[in-house]
Order: C-alpha cells, then sequence, then structure tokens
C-alpha cells in the first residue's frame, strides 16, 4: 500500500526575516545611534549646559525679566488664539472633505497645503502688504479707525494662524476619509440630528487624530519664527515672542539668558515629543483592540 506523503503548505510558512551578519548590524545601529547623538542630543544638552552655566539664580532671574515675561505671554495669546481656531477650522474643512462631495473639493485642499509650500517669511510679507499702514491694501483704512495690526498683536495672531492651520486639517482628512460614511449614515437612519451625529458618532472616531493635530498645532505656534519676525517690528517687551526674544538676546551675546530662554522651547518640544509617543501608543493600542474583537466577530 502506497504512503502519499503531503507537502506542507509554503505559502502559510511564517515569512523568513533577512539575516544580515553582526557586524553590518552593529555598524548600522552604531551609526543611527551616532546620528542621533550629534544632532539631537548633543544639542539638547549644550542648551541646558549653557542656560545653567551661572546657576539656577542667574537661570531663574533671566526667566523673572519683564521682557521675558512678556515675550512668554504673547506667545501664550498667540497659541491660544490660533490653536482653538485651527481646531475649529481643521475640523470643518475635514468633515467638509472628507464627508461630502462639492465642486472645488480639490481646490480646497490645495488651499490648506498652501502655508507648507510658502516660506514663513514670505508669508509675513503677505500681511505687511495687506496691513501695513504705508503702502498696504487695508492697512491705511484700518489706521483711520485706529486698529493696528502690523508692529501689534493682532498681526502676530495672523501670522501664526496661518502658518499652523493646515496642521488639524491634514490630520484628520484621511482619518475620516479612511473611516468612510457608514456609521454617519446609520446614525442618520435612526433620527439622529448633525449635531449628535458629529458629538456622538464623528467625534469618538477621530479624538486622537485630532488631539495629534492640536499637538502639532501648539507647538508650531509656539515655536513660529519666520512669519512673526516679519509682522513684529522686534518691539521688546511688546511684540517680541518667545523665539524672536531669543534672538535679541544672543545678538547681545547675552547667552546664559538667549539659553535660559529657549530651554523653555526645548522643554515644550520634549512635552511635545512626550504626548505624540502617548497618542500614538494609544491609537495602536485601540487598533489592536479592534482588530482583536473583528477576529472574534467573525470566528
Amino acid at each position: 500500500m502506497a504512503v502519499t506523503t503531503i507537502a506542507p503548505d509554503r505559502a502559510a510558512a511564517p515569512p523568513q526575516t533577512a539575516r544580515e551578519p553582526f557586524w553590518v548590524r552593529l555598524l548600522l545601529i552604531g551609526t543611527a545611534l551616532l546620528f542621533l547623538g550629534l544632532f539631537l542630543v548633543v544639542p539638547l544638552l549644550a542648551v541646558f549646559t549653557q542656560a545653567f552655566e551661572k546657576g539656577v539664580a542667574a537661570y531663574l532671574e533671566a526667566l523673572r525679566e519683564p521682557e521675558a515675561l512678556s515675550a512668554i505671554r504673547l506667545t501664550l495669546i498667540a497659541a491660544g488664539i490660533a490653536v482653538p481656531l485651527n481646531l475649529l477650522f481643521g475640523v470643518a474643512a475635514a468633515w467638509a472633505i472628507a464627508k461630502f462631495e462639492f465642486p472645488g473639493k480639490n481646490v480646497l485642499i490645495t488651499l490648506i497645503d498652501l502655508p507648507f509650500a510658502v516660506s514663513p517669511v514670505i508669508a509675513g510679507l503677505i500681511f505687511v502688504l495687506l496691513f501695513g499702514s504705508r503702502g498696504g491694501l487695508f492697512g491705511p483704512w484700518l489706521a483711520e479707525h485706529g486698529v493696528r495690526v502690523i508692529f501689534a498683536v493682532p498681526g502676530i495672531v495672523l501670522a501664526t494662524i496661518f502658518v499652523t492651520f493646515p496642521f488639524v486639517a491634514r490630520e484628520l482628512i484621511p482619518l475620516m476619509q479612511a473611516q468612510g460614511v457608514d456609521e454617519e449614515q446609520a446614525a442618520r437612519v435612526l433620527g439622529a440630528s448633525g449635531f449628535q451625529m458629529f458629538w456622538r458618532v464623528t467625534l469618538p472616531n477621530i479624538r486622537w487624530g485630532l488631539l495629534y493635530g492640536v499637538i502639532l498645532c501648539n507647538a508650531r505656534a509656539m515655536g513660529e519664527f519666520g512669519a512673526v519676525s516679519v509682522v513684529s517690528g522686534h518691539i521688546r517687551g511688546m511684540t517680541n515672542t518667545l523665539p524672536l526674544h531669543v534672538e535679541v538676546l544672543y545678538n547681545e551675546y547675552n547667552f546664559v539668558a538667549a539659553f535660559a530662554v529657549a530651554s523653555l522651547l526645548t522643554l515644550l518640544a520634549l512635552v511635545t515629543l512626550v504626548l505624540k509617543s502617548v497618542v500614538e501608543w494609544r491609537v495602536l493600542r485601540e487598533q489592536r483592540r479592534g482588530g482583536a474583537g473583528g477576529g472574534n466577530h467573525t470566528a
């Protein structure tokens, strides 16, 4: 009696990962760590080393200066206005683009990406040409009515809004397009209003992407230099944000104070990275839970 053997299914076999020689892996890992150390870790250490060069007292004194406090306050004001407005705009734009079809949709997507294509300095110059008191398109009329935009807080806020408004929208558009409209249509069929549909169906599905976009938007708003530098006028104690104040202190060779203020932006960057990693971890965790739940449901 002949015995028939069945060949194992090669397609079902686990894929074989590429195995490089040990010295190749060591060289690649070492190169990556060296690059990260030289271009990321060393600059961060240099900032804090210079900031605390003359001790903690000098560090705190640099942060208590009226010009530094004014820069911190103005940075918080600009970010506090720009981020909520970009949040509203980003959600509305992503909702319209991902859930509806309308004429000019591609044009709207292109306009959203415009700040990524335009230099921040050019963006600031655009506002000067529009709202400058001398030769600006709307500047003379605004000046007659006592409204000052350039070299004042409104110009800084406008420039910050312009350079940061794509972040929330660009995070939400692909996410909402991938989710589709099935759940919203089901809620609509069940009698939900537009607000109820958004609040109970759409918002829970996009909450992590929305938080991710807000984190990036806030980091860019507080660290923006180019556009704000053009419209601010560099008036100490009035129109200097934190990045501009760092430049002024550094040009005056006040290195301890400059690096002390720069350390605040460095801490902001580190906090942003931590929050970004937490959000990514939560998204991955929910995706794994959803995949496991879907697999059990299918079984």
